[in-house]
């Protein structure tokens, strides 16, 4: 894994290692839940959600790299994500269907500053809804990293 010989920036680490026990870089369940309660003020249901997200090998504990990812994510502004993603989810399900993704996404601005075109918007629809055909709290962060990164120019058109 390339992740793994890249170092942990120090801000990850402080917030992490305040959570360990004996030393080890992996957090229980509960452990993880406390973290993200007590250092990002999410609920138990938010918790639950970014925790069954970010544990990508759905072990019942979240590593120091799975929490860096969530971290690289949203940093501190976990509540400003979340209140986006409720003002989004126009009827309260705590779901995004098609037409709200859409028409949030078109708010959504890419790492270079722009919007998306449609084309895009579909692509990164289809990329990261669930089974379900909808998109939790935990595939919008998810989908928020990825425009964080995306630098790609507009498709032509």
């Amino acid at each position: 894994m390339a992740m793994r010989n890249r170092k942990i920036p120090k801000e990850v680490l402080a917030v992490f290692e305040k959570y360990m026990k004996n030393n080890v870089r992996n957090l229980k369940k509960e452990q993880a839940l406390e973290l993200f309660q007590q250092e990002f003020g999410l609920d138990d249901e938010q918790g639950q959600i970014m925790f069954d997200t970010f544990d990508k090998d759905k072990n019942g504990i979240m590593s120091i790299w799975e929490f860096q990812q969530f971290y690289m994510s949203v940093g501190d502004c976990a509540q400003d994500v979340i209140n986006k993603f409720k003002e989004i989810d126009a009827d309260g399900s705590g779901k995004l269907d098609s037409d709200e993704a859409k028409e949030g996404l078109k708010t959504l601005k890419t790492a270079t500053g722009r919007n998306l075109e449609e084309k895009e918007i579909d692509f990164f629809m289809k990329s990261c809804k669930g089974e379900d055909g909808m998109i939790d709290l935990g595939q919008f962060m998810n989908l928020l990293y990825t425009l964080k990164l995306y630098k790609a120019p507009a498709p032509k058109k």
